[in-house]
């Protein structure tokens, strides 16, 4: 009766996530102490030893750190940049987004695509980019780099394979997803994309300033549909507005200062140094550096994703503790023709993604799978590689944080047929990526 209620409250959990907007870590933290204590019987101290600190400082330690340097307007010098490289050439700009909010995300950046999306796409519509074209290849790029060493993705996943005894290669994690999303955006932009090729306009620094400053985005539709956007998981915030905008390409002292933390924070990840303490430390210097970006860069702390790890994680401890995911797990090996098994995991994680959290998944699904791992049969960094993708790579969807961002910035007409647009375009990667990652990647690495 115990494994059946704690699924029940999972199930529960998840499902008054997707349907009211409520933070999922608040129902798990509250899942945990009811199930955990009143059912279960643990001791409110052991369920408290569940809380992932550390967790907590890596979520809480980039979000401070990324939010300075968005305030001090570095994000905007590297913008800047990044436009005269490709010289304003519409099709250009389009993998500069991908590239950009990829490099930001590998950087540790959650807010990648609430970063850039605000000026992406309002430059879409003036240069008559495809929006649907322009927000997926921010969210693909996004995603591509989800799994760098030291965004809470990988953290969370290093942690879980390590406590199941699975050795998944931190490079592996990284590059495979990183192709894979590559891909599904090199065929999305030749599908919908390949007319820029001959496009003459350019697009200069100036427009991009002025989008960013004209404030054609905001944090919700200005056409009365916020109510259909009200549901999806508050995993990050979606934007605020930047305090200091970078002049030419004149650099200051915050600036350099912001580089050189950025470069100390991928140095520590290399050196494998707790990520979570050296960039809540690095966060730290450059306040004191510079006091007036206290308040903004506070702001830009994703309390909501700190919310959603802790206390999904701190539920998993109690399942772990009570005996319910070793239960699940043995039913799960029950299951003939492992390979099978793993596709039809990757697809009912893709699934409950699209409208849940992808974090929260990953952080369920391993623990849950990991029987299935040690019977053999299926390569387990593999699956952790597969599993972790397509759970990830369904953020596309209006009802995710980066779906929800893009839907929010894009400047249409009808902005109810372009989130069914996102949600076709969910239901394709939905029904390909898990197809996708079990021919490359799980069968390759099975026996």
């Amino acid at each position: 009766m115990t494994y059946l209620i704690s699924i029940a409250a999972l199930v529960a959990v998840f499902a008054i996530a997707t349907v009211r907007p409520v933070n999922m870590g608040i129902l798990g933290f509250a899942a945990a102490f009811i199930v955990g204590g009143w059912v279960s019987g643990i001791s409110i101290e052991d369920i408290q030893s569940f809380f992932p600190g550390d967790m907590f400082l890596v979520v809480f330690g980039i979000t401070l750190l990324f939010g300075v340097a968005r305030a001090n307007g570095t994000i905007d010098l590297i913008m800047n940049a990044a436009l005269k490289l490709v010289h304003g050439k519409p099709w250009a700009i389009v993998w500069l987004m991908f590239a950009l909010a990829a490099a930001l995300m590998s950087l540790g950046s959650v807010l990648a695509v609430g970063m850039l999306a605000p000026m992406a796409m309002p430059l879409a519509r003036k240069y008559r980019i495809d929006p649907l074209l322009m927000g997926m290849m921010l969210s693909h790029g996004a995603l591509a780099a989800a799994f760098s060493p030291v965004t809470v993705y990988s953290v969370g996943i290093g942690e879980l394979t390590r406590d199941q005894g699975i050795h998944v290669s931190p490079l592996v994690l990284f590059i495979v997803p990183f192709l894979l999303n590559l891909l599904i955006a090199a065929v999305l932009f030749f599908v919908r994309g390949r007319g820029l090729l001959r496009s003459t306009e350019s697009i200069t620094t100036e427009d991009l300033v002025a989008e960013a400053a004209g404030g054609g985005a905001t944090s919700r539709p200005a056409d009365g549909t916020g109510a259909t956007i009200a549901t999806p998981r508050p995993t990050t915030l979606v934007t605020e507005p930047t305090v200091a905008k970078a002049r030419g390409d004149r650099f200051t002292l915050d600036h350099w200062l912001t580089f050189a933390a950025i470069g100390g924070l991928l140095v520590a990840a290399l050196l494998t140094i707790d990520v979570g303490v050296t960039s809540t430390c690095l966060g730290a210097f450059l306040l004191l550096a510079s006091p007036r970006y206290v308040e903004p860069a506070m702001k830009s702390i994703s309390w909501p994703a700190v919310l959603l790890v802790c206390g999904v994680v701190t539920y998993m401890g109690v399942l772990t503790h009570n005996g319910t995911l070793e239960y699940v797990g043995q039913k799960a090996t029950e299951l003939p023709w492992p390979l099978l098994t793993a596709l039809l995991l990757c697809v009912a994680v893709g699934l409950i993604s699209a409208v849940g959290s992808s974090l929260g998944i990953i952080l369920i699904a391993l623990p849950v799978a990991a029987p299935l791992l040690t019977q053999g049969g299926l390569g387990a960094a593999g699956f952790v590689v597969a599993l972790a993708f397509c759970a990830t790579v369904v953020d596309v969807s209006p009802f995710s944080t980066n779906g929800v961002i893009v839907l929010a910035s894009a400047q249409v007409e009808d902005r109810m047929r372009f989130q069914r647009q996102m949600l076709r375009y969910c239901g394709y990667v939905v029904v390909t990526a898990p197809l996708l990652a079990w021919a490359t990647v799980l069968v390759p690495t099975s026996v």
